[in-house]
């Protein structure tokens, strides 16, 4: 138990050490360029924290890609710092670009702390529903299948009709044609011929 202490003591301790180093270094890249007072002071910790935030969405296993842009983001920030002010930048004669970068921040802060606040995780509730739908989809019923079309009759055989009878329905067509000057219809070839109606429509169909 003691030497179970004694190791997360000494983590502790270099973790303290390690965090108090970083904020320093933040503090001093602000103060170089042009963020003076309290104003100073917050910039590590809006790091930090912005660091912190996106370490705990990648714990929770959600939006991970979200949360590892935002990590990459203020852990570059941070490293930055502490290289900077290893002696790589003359904190006396700060660059307009790191100027820059220190001025705009805060913006990026506050959007990807606020993304990161406000993008709600999803809870087992949320998996449940969402399986739930999804066996309900694999579960569902077939449609009924539909009745087979009824075939239609078959269409009945032609009515045989003779070839003399042709002739004289042909012949009184053509007298019908040059006495009209129009052809002449089914029923009134029925009609003049004394035939059935199929034989008729038969004879009409060879004039």
């Amino acid at each position: 138990m003691r030497a179970h202490l004694t190791r997360v003591d000494a983590v502790l301790v270099q973790a303290l050490i390690a965090a108090a180093l970083s904020f320093a270094h933040l503090h001093d890249v602000a103060m170089a360029a042009g963020q003076d007072g309290w104003k100073a002071w917050a910039y590590p910790i809006s790091v930090d924290l912005l660091l912190v935030a996106a370490w705990r969405r990648l714990r929770s296993g959600n939006t991970k890609a979200a949360a590892w842009c935002w990590f990459v983001i203020a852990l570059a920030a941070s490293l930055g710092a502490n290289v900077a002010t290893a002696g790589l930048l003359d904190l006396g004669n700060v660059p307009a670009w790191l100027r820059i970068l220190v001025a705009g921040w805060p913006a990026v802060a506050f959007l990807g702390g606020t993304l990161l606040a406000h993008t709600a995780p999803k809870t087992d509730q949320d998996t449940e529903t969402n399986d739930d739908q999804a066996d309900e989809t694999e579960t569902a019923p077939e449609p009924p299948a539909q009745p087979a079309a009824i075939e239609a009759p078959p269409a009945p055989p032609p009515v045989p009709v003779p070839a003399a009878l042709v002739d004289h329905a042909r012949k009184v067509a053509a007298e019908h044609r040059n006495r009209t000057g129009t052809p002449i219809d089914t029923p009134t070839l029925r009609a003049r011929l004394g035939v059935p109606a199929p034989m008729a429509e038969a004879m009409g169909a060879h004039l």
